[in-house]
Parts: structure tokens; C-alpha cells; sequence
């Protein structure tokens, strides 16, 4: 296959042709390889397939989720948001926390339609896992029952982990406990449990000699000590979710409310500015969902998580067209990060549109203006926060080439 385009890298952009051998791997790239077989104008940009590190597909051995999203159509959903390859969060109701139930996890994955990393969970009485893996912990009360409950408790199974990949969901739980009973969701999960969560995540990471990331970074504050650390040679990476960028306090009002809540919540304009600033400034290293495919049934009774994971690329173009984040920028958040990231896990090379990595490419239109609605929902929830909303720009396709082989 020879596709011919503007291809759009982190640190380079050209007109040419890329072309790919018949195990689905980038072969050659130049301008005259031959007649090409998907042609683009100089508007349609084309990147390495975007990947999202931060996904909830639900699916477990126990099934009890099913009903919500599986590996199926976690895939579609993705797919149809311009995302080729995936990474599954571990809080399920049979979590994946030993070698076993990891494994048996991860045959599940096989009906996914592109290649999915599980992150493995960590909880008061576990150990690391005789698998080369990415780990992920809850710090305090979110959905489901893998969490902690002091950070005493936390450090003493942290310290079982030293040396390993771990991703932090920055919640305290002593400031979550003394604010439970606050009349609004905000309030009872305010931002001084996320600044005071990453601070304690940054001493882990620093103590425990981890290879760091912090979850859906949603606060100034919270963001100003990750900046901090990265500066004094911390290994910490971060991600911003596209609702925490999108959405403010002020977008909430009674009917939405409840749709829009999620942990961390929705904060100030301020700190939606302040991390797109970051971004632009090279300090956030992912866009990542956190892809919730709740119910909305389960929504209006108080669930928290948003679904979105369909409007990955819509968002990504957002970014580029009404904040003004380069194309480059948006290539490293959305697809060389998530390459290094992800190619610790598996056979193939993703990120980077370079001879020897997998033909994965997300092509996207930035004038083909659209208003997101339910009917643009390949998730089996069936809904996103992003209903209503006009894009200047989607994805038009998203390749992820086959062996033939």
C-alpha cells in the first residue's frame, strides 16, 4: 500500500508518499514510489494513528459489565474517533492484580478490533506481577473497590513496586473522607485532593525510583508541581483529558450537572487555561480520555466518568483550530507519547511515521465542520458529553494496517 499526503510527526512535517510492505509495516518514505492508493491534498493531515493511554473498556472474566462497553466496541469506538491502539484500566469487578487474572484479562482482549494494553491494578494486598507491565493506582475512592485509604497504607504496598511503570489516579483520601458530606461534587472532591495526591505521587515517584505517570491532570496547581518536578529530573509524565481542557465550572448548571461529573471534576476557566498552556509548552506528554462508558441511567444516579472516546479526533482538532496548538504538538500528546509509552508492551513500534514502525495513520479533515451528535456514538453506551457540540474538523480515516502474511 502507498499513501501519499501531509503527514504530520512531532518533529517533522512533509508532502510525500509513505509506503508499507505487506506485513503492515512502514517500508520506505519518499515522493515518487508509485502510484498511490489512497491520495490526500495538502489540507487533509495525516498522523501517526492516535493512541489513548487512559481507556475504561469494562470487560473483565466476570462479564458483570458487559452491558456497558466490551473489547468490541471499546475498538469501534476508538476506531471511530481516529485512535489506533488503546490501554485498558484495571478497575473491574474481577480486577487484574495477579499474573493470572491478568492473563485471562487479556485473552479477552483478542476480539478488540486494534491492539490494547492492560494496565495491571494496584490494592492494599498486592505485589508486582511476573509480567512485563504497566501498573495503575486509585490513591483514594473512585469507581470501584481497588483503592486506598490512607497514604501509610499506599506507601507500604508502593514500596513492593520500586523500579516499575505505574500511572496515579490523584484523589487524598483523608480530604475526600472530610469533605463526603459537601452539597455539590466539586465540593466534595475539591481541587486541594488532587494538589495534595500529586504531591504525595511525586515523593513515591521519586522515593521508589518509579517510572511515573499522573492521571488527568485537572487543576493549575496540580499541574505548577508536576512542571516543578519534570524541571528537577523527576521521571513523571502526565495527561490532560479533552474534558477537563473543554469544559469549565462555568458550563455546569442543573440539567448537565450530573452528566458532566466525573473524578476529578470539572474545574475552573483558569486551570483549563493553564493546561493548555502547558501543553503548548511541552509539558503535557498525553491526551487520554479516561473513557467511562457508564449508562445514562447509571449517570442521572449519580456515576461518575464521561464517554468520549468518539470524539478523539474532533477534540484533537479543536485544539489546533480554536487554541491554537500546533499540529506537531498535537502528533507528540496524541501519538508519540502514547508510542513510547505503549512499544515497552508489544512486538510493534507505534508513534512516529518512520521506516520500521506499523502503518498506523490518523487522517483528518480540519474543514470538514460538523455538529457531534448521538448518531456519531460507536461506544455501546450510546452517548457522549460532547452531544452538541460543532467541530471545525473530524477524522476521515483511520488506518491500521494488517499482515497479509
Amino acid at each position: 500500500m502507498i499513501i501519499e499526503g501531509h503527514f504530520v510527526n512531532y518533529d517533522n512535517s512533509f508532502f510525500g508518499q509513505v509506503k508499507l510492505n505487506e506485513q503492515g509495516i512502514i517500508e520506505k518514505i519518499g515522493y515518487d514510489l508509485g502510484e498511490p492508493n489512497l491520495k490526500y491534498n495538502d489540507d487533509i493531515l495525516i498522523f501517526p494513528g492516535f493512541i489513548d493511554v487512559h481507556v475504561h473498556c469494562r470487560e473483565d472474566e466476570s462479564r458483570k459489565q458487559n452491558y456497558k462497553e466490551d473489547y468490541r466496541t471499546a475498538s469501534e469506538a476508538a476506531i471511530n474517533g481516529g485512535v489506533v491502539y488503546i490501554c485498558d484500566m484495571p478497575n473491574n469487578p474481577t480486577a487484574p492484580i495477579t499474573k493470572e487474572s491478568y492473563l485471562t484479562k487479556k485473552e479477552l482482549t483478542k476480539k478488540a478490533k486494534i491492539p490494547v494494553t492492560l494496565y495491571a491494578g494496584i490494592g492494599p494486598d498486592t505485589s508486582p506481577i511476573d509480567l512485563t507491565v504497566p501498573y495503575k493506582v486509585f490513591m483514594g475512592p473512585s469507581v470501584g473497590d481497588l483503592f486506598f485509604s490512607t497514604n501509610e497504607e499506599l506507601e507500604k504496598v508502593i514500596s513492593r513496586y520500586a523500579g516499575k511503570n505505574i500511572s496515579f489516579h490523584c484523589e487524598d483520601p483523608v480530604i475526600l473522607e472530610q469533605n463526603k458530606d459537601q452539597p455539590t461534587h466539586g465540593e466534595k472532591r475539591p481541587p486541594e485532593a488532587e494538589i495534595k495526591a500529586i504531591e504525595f505521587a511525586l515523593e513515591l515517584i521519586e522515593k521508589y525510583n518509579l517510572s511515573g505517570k499522573i492521571c488527568h491532570v485537572s487543576t493549575k496547581k496540580g499541574m505548577e508541581r508536576i512542571i516543578d518536578a519534570k524541571k528537577r529530573g523527576v521521571n513523571v509524565l502526565c495527561e490532560a483529558t479533552p474534558h477537563h481542557l473543554f469544559f469549565s465550572e462555568d458550563d455546569l448548571n442543573e440539567s448537565n450537572r450530573k452528566f458532566l461529573q466525573m473524578n476529578p471534576p470539572i474545574r475552573k476557566k483558569e486551570d483549563c487555561d493553564f493546561l493548555i498552556e502547558s501543553i503548548k509548552e511541552g509539558y503535557v506528554d498525553f491526551i487520554a480520555t479516561d473513557h467511562a462508558p457508564h449508562t445514562l441511567e447509571e449517570k442521572q444516579n449519580g456515576m461518575s466518568g464521561v464517554s468520549h472516546i468518539d470524539a478523539y479526533s474532533a477534540f484533537a482538532l479543536w485544539l489546533i483550530k480554536e487554541k491554537e496548538v500546533s499540529p506537531a504538538t498535537i502528533s507528540r500528546i496524541c501519538s508519540y507519547s502514547g508510542g513510547l509509552f505503549v512499544n515497552q508492551y508489544n512486538d510493534l513500534k507505534f508513534g512516529k511515521i518512520a521506516e520500521g514502525y506499523a502503518g498506523a495513520f490518523t487522517i483528518i479533515d480540519p474543514n470538514k465542520k460538523f455538529t457531534f451528535s448521538k448518531e456519531n456514538v460507536k461506544s455501546k453506551c450510546g452517548w457522549s458529553c460532547f452531544e452538541g457540540i460543532e467541530f471545525e474538523g473530524n477524522v476521515v480515516n483511520t488506518i491500521l494496517a494488517e499482515n497479509k502474511k
